[in-house]
């Protein structure tokens, strides 16, 4: 797997958001530096044999001066692991190859990570089961499990299992699946017209009128306007 150029403006996505499915180790060099020239295709040989398990992403800090001050870079090469976003590793100057794989090596996933993987990737009430019984706080697990109870109408079993984990924008869409249930097959606007005209007063219809926004998502242009609503009719 070919490393990737990443830029101030394809960092968040290219290292931060990819961090949370797989590591990602930067590496910060500069075309001037010797050193930099030296330690970048090793990097680039020892992770390639990972097949796609660790990610390396190439920052010039030349082009990307934002970058190097965000991690307080002092010297190149230096290169660090990403892991859920935030730095788990890191070293400065030209290691040779040796030094290197052990550095990469750590960032590999453990048996019982690619046990759980496999146990998620299979999906199934059974599979989950297990997969929550090796890792009980995995929000990954817990949410496919959530889903697969939802679906099956135990709402209340999926809201008990949900209170494991903090509370994310994955966990409230299945917190309001499992509250809602099975919703009509139409598009929401007169169950939420409905729902508007008790919110003030009724705590369980002002609950409902969220979870059904919630489901519908963002990126539903409706879905602004009926929060404005609800503002208007409780306040």
């Amino acid at each position: 797997m070919a490393a990737i150029d990443v830029t101030e403006a394809t960092f968040q996505t290219e290292v931060l958001d990819k961090s949370n499915d797989v590591a990602v180790v930067v590496d910060l060099w500069a075309e001037w530096c010797g050193p930099c020239k030296t330690l970048g295709p090793i990097l680039e040989k020892v992770i390639d044999a990972t097949g796609g398990k660790v990610v390396l992403a190439k920052v010039d800090t030349e082009a990307n001066p934002g970058l190097a001050q965000a991690f307080k870079v002092q010297s190149i090469p230096a290169v660090y692991a990403m892991k859920d976003g935030k730095v788990v590793d890191g070293f400065m100057g030209a290691y040779p190859e040796a030094a290197v794989q052990e550095f990469v090596d750590k960032l590999l996933p453990t048996e019982e990570e690619n046990a759980v993987a496999d146990l998620l990737a299979a999906g199934d009430e059974g599979s989950l089961r297990i997969a929550l019984s090796m890792e009980p706080a995995n929000e990954d697990v817990i949410v496919a499990l959530g889903d697969v109870l939802v679906a099956e109408g135990r709402g209340a079993e999926a809201l008990e299992l949900l209170e494991r984990i903090p509370e994310s924008e994955r966990t409230r869409k299945v917190a309001a699946a499992a509250r809602v249930g099975e919703t009509p097959d139409d598009d929401h606007d007169a169950t939420l017209t409905a729902l508007l005209e008790r919110v003030k007063d009724d705590d369980d219809a002002r609950q409902q009128f969220v979870d059904v926004l919630e489901l519908m998502g963002p990126e539903d242009p409706r879905t602004a306007e009926y929060r404005k609503q609800l503002t208007r009719r409780l306040f």
